[in-house]
């Protein structure tokens, strides 16, 4: 049975220059009056680290409202276009713009038919590869707000439709975890609260005012029940672990591109509040963090920093890493730096994984920086698929071949460098678009209005672009069973 929930909450779909430091800056630092008056707001609510108290098996409180039904059937058309490996795991080979026509309801039963397991658990946990894992990962970037349903200026539902996609994405070998690292959690800087399209960096963040409007669904509901902007994320994780993924989110470290319950950060105040939100999401159920800016921790190499305003010093960051670890017992959290080097600073500031540019063309470049840090399984600095600057220059074959390289410049897989990459180059985008654009600004990319044109238009829909997804499918199956 299908309950159409369209005429009740307007859900989608439902049965409900080039240079890096032009890129990369925030669009604009002003801050207004009553921003500034709410530090006594802020000093007098004092914020804490809270954690998670909404329904302990948010998933399935989920699947519930969206259904009105517990049992979940087999989904035909996942069964049609599985990618299947000898090792018995598999996902779906539909187009990303298929798949986010379909229904949320449509989307947990693809994950459970996948798994060949008619149900939600009761309890879900994180997969186990040690707490270590995060040295070794496969990270994928997603970006939600790009996903999300669009009607008219606003966006919302991008949890929603990231889980439909969740199918398409492989899940974790046997010897290592792929994991969704989130372009947005919590609302970008000067957004109001609201879920409005414009351009809105999503290099800024407002911490403690909740999770961003263009991830949630505002009236996600059924009878006396409703889905909390908590429950609907915490709803993600867990369905995202049940899939056999890790997942975390991006978190700026340039103070001007902070603000906290919109007033401006600092560094020297506000340090307990970025260790709380940083925790918070944590509690939500994300593995990792992926620190934007790290490199330039401690005013290091800051003749390269493209940010806006100063960097946590390394003692601070020292004392954050420590602080997000203790407060959440999460001692197999991964903190990933961003352009972090092998330099043994960056481990000893407590990070996990650091992503290295410019190498993965090159598969000697690759296997030798394999060899260079395999003696430390504490932390490591990987090849870049692509990364969050890409303005959509580089062709299949060169995203391909880096990929290979990537996956395979390794001698005992327990040391492999972590790679990353962006969804792009799992889905690619539009030629129309690209990675950079859309995290410096969202826009409305439906041709008549309608949302489904949205959707196309946000990724190629050409031959060439389905044949590439499929080869970089044959390198995730050749890689699963290692």
């Amino acid at each position: 049975m299908k309950i159409n929930l369209n005429s009740q909450i307007g859900l989608n779909n439902y049965s409900t220059n080039n240079n890096k430091p032009c890129q990369k800056q925030d669009n604009q630092r002003s801050y207004s009056a009553s921003g500034l008056n709410n530090i006594a707001v802020y000093n007098k609510a004092n914020i804490n680290f809270k954690g998670y108290y909404g329904d302990q098996q948010p998933a399935k409180k989920l699947f519930w409202i969206l259904t009105g039904r517990n049992e979940i059937y087999k989904d035909d058309e996942t069964e049609r276009n599985a990618y299947r490996t000898s090792s018995g795991k598999s996902w779906s080979t539909m187009n990303p713009e298929d798949l986010l026509k379909r229904t949320p309801e449509q989307a947990i039963q693809s994950i459970c038919t996948l798994n060949n397991n008619y149900e939600i658990p009761s309890y879900i946990l994180s997969p186990d590869y040690g707490n270590k894992w995060g040295r070794r990962a496969n990270y994928i970037e997603i970006n939600p707000r790009l996903v999300a349903m669009t009607q008219g200026d606003e966006k919302q539902e991008g949890l929603l439709n990231v889980i439909k996609l969740l199918p398409a994405i492989p899940p974790s070998s046997k010897s290592y975890a792929n994991c969704v690292i989130l372009s947005q959690l919590y609302p970008t800087k000067g957004n109001n609260g609201d879920n409005k399209i414009g351009d809105k960096s999503l290099y800024s963040v407002d911490l403690h005012s909740g999770i961003s409007k263009n991830l949630t669904s505002r009236t996600l509901s059924r009878g006396n029940q409703r889905m909390g902007d908590d429950e609907q994320v915490k709803a993600f994780n867990d369905l995202a672990h049940i899939r056999g993924l890790k997942t975390g989110i991006r978190m700026p470290l340039s103070e001007g591109q902070m603000t906290v319950q919109g007033r401006p950060f600092n560094w020297d105040r506000d340090e307990k509040a970025f260790i709380d939100a940083c925790c918070w999401a944590v509690d939500l159920g994300f593995d990792s963090i992926f620190f934007d800016s790290a490199k330039h921790v401690g005013n290091y190499d800051m003749g390269n920093y493209c940010g806006e305003g100063r960097v946590p010093n390394y003692k601070q960051m020292q004392y954050i890493t420590s602080q997000i670890r203790e407060k959440t017992g999460r001692n197999d959290i991964s903190l990933i730096g961003e352009k972090c080097t092998d330099d043994t600073r960056f481990n000893d500031m407590g990070l996990t994984a650091g992503n290295d540019w410019g190498k993965a063309d090159d598969f000697n470049s690759v296997i030798h920086e394999y060899k260079k840090q395999r003696w430390n399984d504490e932390y490591a600095a990987g090849p870049v698929i692509s990364d969050d600057n890409d303005t959509g220059g580089m062709g299949f074959e060169q995203r391909l071949n880096r990929i290979k390289n990537a996956f395979n410049a390794y001698e005992d897989v327990s040391y492999r460098l972590p790679t990353y990459m962006q969804m792009t180059d799992i889905f690619p985008l539009s030629p129309y678009t690209n990675t950079h654009e859309q995290m410096m600004r969202s826009e409305n990319r439906s041709t008549y209005g309608d949302i489904e044109s949205g959707y196309n238009n946000t990724f190629n829909t050409s031959p060439e672009a389905f044949d590439y997804r499929m080869n970089v499918y044959k390198e995730f199956a050749n890689s699963i069973g290692q």
